[in-house]
């Protein structure tokens, strides 16, 4: 028997260019709800995004953080109006659709560990609704069962809950579930429900910084189905 029963992924910076994505399409939600440029400044300010250059820089809530840590951060500013927070969080998702990209060696290796017969899933802390409409416009959705987001009800990373009801949903063990992610917050969720955690060097986090909180790490995608490979048939 296998030891890896099924993997579970990050979304931003793990199966989606973050930068790519979530810098212009963060850039475009600052400057619709933004009344004029100093509240532009503001607002950035308050996610440490760089308008310039359109990133978020690492030590922003957003990279791995929920909508609600944003909109928390943006309250001071804009107030806390629930009809406002709603048409910000349905912006975000729009322009993080319109914006998507992933990079190429994604769609490659999801399809190989695929072919290896291994369920795969999605847990994000972004919103479930914007996860699904970013893998339906990159032709991936099919790929994935179940896609959680911190509104699913499991909670959100670095609590095990998306792990767990992973796990549950495959009946194994979560120590026979792979958690691939850009951030501590899916390495100590990985930690948290006795998962495997993978740390993967193509978000906002150095490999560096992920290596003592990851059982394993990884460059990018490219590397993880020989990594699965090696873990279901150890020297």
């Amino acid at each position: 028997m296998n030891r890896i029963a099924g993997v579970l992924f990050d979304k931003d910076g793990v199966l989606i260019d973050f930068h790519a994505t979530w810098g212009p399409a963060g850039a475009r939600v600052i400057r619709r709800f933004a009344a004029d440029a100093a509240q532009a400044h503001a607002l950035a300010k308050a996610v440490d995004f760089d308008m310039q250059t359109e990133r978020f820089l690492p030590d922003s809530v957003f990279i791995a953080g929920t909508a609600e840590d944003t909109l928390q951060a943006w309250s001071p500013i804009l107030g806390t109006d629930a009809s406002l927070a709603e048409q910000i969080t349905a912006h975000m998702t729009a322009e993080g659709e319109a914006c998507v990209e992933a990079p190429p060696e994604v769609p490659i290796a999801l399809r190989a560990l695929r072919g290896m017969d291994l369920p795969l899933g999605i847990a994000t802390n972004d919103q479930e609704a914007s996860a699904r409409q970013q893998m339906a416009k990159l032709e991936l959705t099919e790929l994935f069962s179940p896609i959680m987001g911190a509104d699913s009800g499991y909670g959100a990373k670095p609590g095990p809950g998306m792990i767990l009801a992973f796990a549950a949903h495959l009946d194994v063990d979560p120590s026979r579930i792979v958690m691939v992610g850009d951030s501590t917050h899916d390495l100590h969720a990985a930690r948290n429900a006795g998962a495997i955690g993978v740390g993967i060097g193509t978000g906002p986090a150095t490999l560096e910084s992920l290596a003592p909180h990851a059982d394993h790490v990884i460059e990018t995608m490219e590397s993880l189905p020989e990594l699965i490979v090696a873990l279901n048939h150890p020297a």
